[in-house]
Parts: C-alpha cells; structure tokens; sequence
C-alpha cells in the first residue's frame, strides 16, 4: 500500500487543524462527553479495536422517527452523540460500472466491507467478473485480529454476509438455497453457501437469528450428510440458542449463536400504517413472539466484545478486535410499514450504540463508527397531510401526535430503499475520515488505516 505523500498529510494536518476550532467551539456548547473523546476523534493513529455498527435502512427520517418518538424532538439519542458526523453516498453499480442509484444491503455491504462497488445482490465479488474480493473480516483475521459479527437478522443476510462469504447472489444462504450461485457451489469447486462459508472462516464470534440455514445438509464436500451447525461443531464452535447459552460460554473457543429459526423477532409491537392512517397509538414495548430467552442486540454486543477482548488477552496479542454489529429490522419493519416495529428495533440498535461508546471511553484507542447501508422510506408528515400510500398517527413520549407515511411503492407491496446518502458518524483513531460527505467505499479505507490491515 503506498505510503501518505506530502499533499496528503498536509491536507490531512490542514483538516485535523480546522476540525480542532470547530470541535472546540462544539464541545463548549456540550455536545460531547469530554474533550478527550474530542480529541481522540481529530487525531489519525492506529486502532487497537474498530466497532462498526450498521442500522439497516437507518436513514436520517428513521433516526428522527426514533428520536420524536422516544427522546423528544430536542432530545438525543446515543447515535447523535457522536463528536464527528459526516455523511456517505451509497449508490450500487451495474456490471458496466455504471451507477445504480438505490442499493440494496448486499451491494451496499460489499461497498464498505470490499472498498469495491458491486451490482445489486451480490455478495463481497466484483460487478463484471464476478470475482471473490478481500473483505475487512478477512483483511483483519490475516492480520491477527479478533472477529465478530452480530445482527438482528439471520447470519446469513446480505449485512452480516458480506464479511465472511463470497457470492453471486445473497438468496444463496444455506446449502439447499443454491439455485442462483451455481459456480460457488462446492460441487462446482466453489467455497458453498453463504452459511457454510462463514464457519470455515472461523469466525469468532457469530450471533445472530438463521438457524433454519445452519439447519441445512451439505450436499458435496468434507462435510457431506451433515447440517451447517454440525460443521461449526467439527470446527471448534460452541453453538447456543439463547441467553442462558450465550451467557455460559468459555472464552477461546468460537460461538456460534442461532438465536431464531429466521430474523429475530423484533422487541416492539403495534398498528402497521395503513390507508388513510391509522387512530393516534402508542407503541407496545414489547412482543409476545419474542421469547423471553432471546438477548438483546445490547446483550449481544456486550458478550461478543468482552469474548473477543479475553480472547485476545489469553493468546497476548498486541493486536485488537473487529466487531460489527447490525440492527437490521430497522429496515425489515419499514419494508413492512409497521412504525412501531421500526422505531423499537431503532432504539434497540442505539442501546448497542450506548454498549460500544462506554467501551471506546474505557479504551479509547478504539474507533467507533454507527452508519448505515442505505436510506428507507417512512417520513415525517404534517398531521393535517392526506399523503398517498399508507400512513399511521403516533402518539410520541412527549404526548404529542406525529404521521409518518410510507409511500414508495403500491400499498400491499414492499415499500422500498431510497438513493439518498446517509449518516455516518465516529469516535477514535482516524475517525476524523468520516468528515465531509464521502463514499460508502472510503469506511473501509478508514477501518484498513485504524487497523493497519495489509
């Protein structure tokens, strides 16, 4: 990789300089918990531990959405805490080159995870030739770091996918779901399902919802008339099905964590939006089924950190972790137009946002960084609007109404991701990169360069 020239370290003393007024005058007002997250967040250095963590479809109406609804309007979430905001563009390719203006997750993912565009749907391989291409997992594993990987969907969705698998369709989850990919099969000499990958990876940490994959036969191979779960024992894995499990693993083994047959059941319930809007409600802040043994994306986090962390104290390894996190139903419940669904899963994922910043503050040779993979569609309306689609009347925390609106597709369909750019946000070692608006390739730039990944 070639070293920083002279322009570039002028330019970036230049930023650190201009960043440095700006954050004064910023932490003044108290924004910021301390002038040293302040500090810490302008200076480039290397990362010991990098934490990225993704809300699936978390555009800036979600997080408003969040925040009206359960802080207040001039409240602050977790996520917004953040001493460094910028934001990224998150466009697809076609097999040309040419953009693609919505992304989807598995396009989306491979930008951060690759530094290389791709078409939408694939998984970590280029947009033409469709060819495997290095991921920040990988990158990381080869230079001696702890991984993990911990979401709210099944460890086979495209997010979580795009670290530890390669891919021509994310629809390839498990061994029976083959049909799109048929030269990454492993009769064909490919690496397998998206499943299967990500245990061969050996992963360190794998928590998630998706056993019906792991569940799955191999059907070719070393590990032929065994289940995917199966595999990960043979491998080393410790595999848990819920807190009590996860809360009982040893250090120094992987885990393997399926925590629902599908996507884990979001922790909010309510009215979906619906034609002509919905009575005011209130949310229910809880779901009957969810079962109680279920761990939260907070808990989660807690545990896959702390397991990465001893991991690397017992083997005294002068290097870190790499750990992302996804609250992916943030996503799945806007797909749905199902507000409340949508705003729980968001809280839920700026409680894990709470869970990294407490561990950064302890040890702040951590980077830190909460973006998101693509906009979404739900939108804040005035309460006197008539808004085509569906729509539902929310009664907020600070007892008053709000209308968000779902509008980007027929009702009864999907509704839909948008192109617009997103948040990025970051804390740490060269966290200063997300300035600025960007490109969703340029996160993985910026977690090489904390880690030093060659």
């Amino acid at each position: 990789m070639p070293r920083p020239t002279r322009r570039h370290l002028t330019i970036a003393t230049a930023l650190v300089a201009a960043t440095t007024a700006a954050l004064a005058v910023t932490t003044a007002a108290g924004a910021f918990d301390s002038k040293e997250q302040a500090k810490h967040a302008i200076q480039g250095g290397k990362a010991k531990n990098v934490i990225l963590l993704i809300g699936d479809g978390m555009g800036d109406s979600e997080i408003t959405l969040a925040r009206d609804y359960t802080v207040g309007a001039n409240g602050r979430l977790n996520m917004d805490k953040f001493p460094l905001t910028g934001a990224y563009t998150t466009y697809a390719v076609h097999a040309d080159g040419t953009p693609d203006y919505v992304t989807d997750s598995a396009a989306s993912g491979t930008g951060w995870a690759t530094g290389v565009k791709t078409v939408n749907g694939r998984i970590s391989k280029t947009p033409g030739t469709d060819k495997a291409v290095p991921t920040l997992l990988e990158l990381a594993q080869k230079n001696g770091y702890a991984t993990g990987s911990v979401t709210t969907a099944e460890l086979t969705d495209a997010t979580p996918a795009v670290l530890a698998s390669h891919v021509t369709d994310r629809s390839c989850q498990g061994p029976a779901d083959m049909a799109k990919c048929p030269t990454d099969t492993i009769a064909a000499g490919g690496p397998g399902s998206i499943a299967e990958q990500s245990v061969n990876h050996k992963v360190d940490v794998l928590l998630g919802g998706g056993k019906q994959r792991f569940d799955q036969k191999i059907t070719d191979g070393k590990y032929k008339g065994l289940t995917v779960t199966e595999q990960a024992r043979k491998l080393g894995y410790q595999v848990v099905t819920d807190n009590s499990g996860l809360n009982g693993v040893k250090s120094g083994k992987p885990v393997l964590g399926l925590f629902a047959s599908g996507n884990v059941p979001t922790e909010w319930t309510g009215k979906p939006a619906a034609v002509g809007g919905t009575d005011p409600q209130r949310c229910t802040t809880s779901n009957p089924s969810r079962p109680s043994t279920t761990p939260s994306l907070a808990d989660s986090a807690t545990k896959a950190i702390r397991l990465l962390e001893a991991k690397q104290k017992a083997s005294h390894s002068k290097q870190g972790f790499f750990l992302q996190i996804e609250g992916a139903s943030i996503d799945k419940q806007d797909h749905a137009a199902d507000p409340c669904g949508q705003i729980g899963e968001t809280a839920a994922f700026d409680r894990a946002v709470k869970v990294a910043r407490a561990y950064a503050a302890e040890h702040p040779d951590t980077l830190v960084v909460t973006t998101a993979d693509h906009g979404h569609t739900s939108q804040i309306v005035p309460l006197e609007a008539t808004p085509p689609g569906l729509s539902s009347t929310l009664v907020t925390d600070e007892g008053q109404q709000l209308k968000v609106n779902y509008s980007t597709n027929t009702p009864g369909q999907s509704q839909e991701h948008t192109g617009t750019q997103v948040r990025i946000a970051a804390q740490g070692p060269q966290a200063y990169r997300v300035l600025g608006v960007t490109n969703q390739t340029d996160l993985f730039t910026t977690v090489r360069e904390a880690l030093r990944l060659r």
